[in-house]
């Protein structure tokens, strides 16, 4: 049928419209959603037409098949009433509409086929269009997953360069370490020194102190 490939057409450079424009892929999946609820509102519409014109073609063959059981029995009765004449005048009537009804049977069940057809695309766009929302929603939650994933990436990016930092502690306590080794060495060599000091100057009272014997021991001999 037209409205099949017409359809189909109209999806295909639909899609491949959308994804030639590499739009952001949960608007290409809204676009496309909305593409296809509208189609299926067309698709709906033919549908139920196709149908009314299969129940007309069916409501028209049995009519014609009614018609046919009618006149048959009327030349039957005609025959029971010895009325030849009009029996074969109800026959010819009869096979008229027996072609007729031939051509009707044939327009219904094409009818049939094609609202046949028209009902299982409906029923598959229903279905996708259902399927087409959990994928939506699935586009969705991975959309939004990427853009914060991408807002941490520059966050984590802009962030400045610890490693030279840490490397500049490192220094700066290897430096101040050495101060420190520094000034405990330079407190040992005061403290050595100032014993040496002590023990010097106790030391030396001792020498004044022998030099006043000897003194005192010349100014005998001297008679001093």
């Amino acid at each position: 049928m037209g409205i099949l490939s017409r359809f189909s057409e109209i999806m295909k450079s639909n899609i491949n419209a959308l994804l030639d424009r590499a739009e952001d892929p949960e608007k290409m999946a809204d676009q496309m959603l909305r593409n296809t609820r509208e189609q299926f509102a067309e698709v709906k519409a033919q549908t139920a037409a196709v149908m009314a014109d299969a129940a007309k073609a069916n409501r028209d063959a049995a009519d014609c098949q009614a018609d046919i059981a009618r006149y048959q029995k009327a030349a039957e009765n005609a025959l029971i009433s010895r009325n030849e004449g009009d029996a074969k005048k109800l026959i010819a009537q009869k096979q008229k509409l027996e072609e007729k009804y031939k051509a009707l049977q044939q327009a219904a069940d094409l009818a049939n086929a094609n609202a046949d057809k028209m009902r299982q695309m409906y029923d598959k766009l229903a279905s996708d269009i259902e399927t087409l929302e959990a994928r939506k929603d699935a586009i969705k939650a991975k959309t939004a997953a990427a853009k914060a994933q991408q807002s941490i990436n520059r966050l984590v990016s802009g962030l400045p360069d610890t490693n030279s930092s840490l490397e500049a502690f490192d220094r700066m306590d290897a430096r101040a370490s050495k101060q420190l080794d520094a000034a405990m060495a330079e407190a040992q060599l005061n403290e050595t020194s100032s014993s040496e000091d002590l023990a010097e100057k106790y030391s030396g009272s001792g020498s004044d102190v022998s030099v006043d014997s000897e003194l005192e021991e010349m100014k005998k001999k001297l008679g001093l």
